[in-house]
């Protein structure tokens, strides 16, 4: 019998390498855990955009975390429940992000929208996240500490040199939270698995939090268990070991 009922998988640097694929190891045993009983999750940045092409592929049938816990989807072509930044505050971090120079993006319902095609047009759409990129750890240290003043949303990052803005309060925690409700189950029945801070507060929660072996080192600190790397089937050895193996957790 597994050790959990949910496993939650973030994608970029846990399920899919550097060059953005899933190996057949990992494929194999994510396999396992569905045929074990096990529902398998994505608790991700991603928006349906890009998250559910790997989705399709994976023919999984269950709840999904997108955008950070914007989005959460029942099955496949099921939207649940949706959480957007105010038109307010879109705006305003469009202005932050233009006056310091940073490359930006946002998911939408209808797109995943980057900084050379926003237009006026923008403003008048519903966002689950904004995103913020700038290479100068500085000035995206000044704007991380700016944001993070503003009380109406919420900030992480999936890269030192990346923001991630949600509503206030919304998380991939809280995402994770709502397909436990959904299902009937506690989060001390989850494996969550993740690399990077957005991460953080999933992990805690989680009855069990796996860290990547190339995640943030602040998240291996608070992590229960640290896995190998997105490159070394980490996924693929923790599902083997920690949720249909006889590993039992002290805490």
């Amino acid at each position: 019998m597994p050790n959990y009922k949910l496993l939650a998988l973030d994608l970029d640097g846990t399920v899919l390498t550097d060059d953005k694929k899933i190996t057949a190891e990992t494929r194999r045993w994510i396999r396992k855990a569905v045929d074990e009983g096990v529902t398998v999750i994505f608790s991700t940045g991603r928006g349906i955009q890009t998250a559910g092409a790997i989705w399709d592929d994976l023919a999984i049938d269950a709840p999904m975390v997108l955008v950070n816990g914007a989005e959460i989807w029942k099955g496949p072509g099921e939207v649940w429940e949706r959480y957007f930044i105010s038109r307010e505050d879109i705006r305003w971090l469009y202005e932050q992000a233009m006056k310091a120079d940073a490359e930006f993006w946002g998911y939408s319902v209808e797109s995943l929208t980057h900084k050379r095609d926003w237009t006026d047009e923008m403003f008048d759409r519903d966002w689950l996240k904004f995103g913020m990129h700038h290479p100068d750890l500085n000035e995206i240290q000044k704007l991380r500490e700016l944001l993070q003043k503003r009380k109406s949303i919420e900030t992480t990052r999936s890269a030192p040199i990346n923001i991630e803005i949600s509503l206030k309060g919304i998380s991939k925690e809280t995402g994770v939270r709502r397909v436990c409700e959904l299902l009937g189950i506690t989060m001390d029945q989850v494996m969550a698995v993740g690399d990077n801070m957005n991460d953080w507060r999933l992990l805690q929660a989680a009855g069990l939090g796996v860290a990547m072996g190339n995640a943030d080192d602040e998240l291996k600190q608070i992590a229960d268990v640290v896995t190998d790397s997105n490159e070394e089937d980490g996924v693929a050895k923790a599902i083997q070991r920690y949720l249909l193996g006889t590993y039992i957790p002290i805490k």
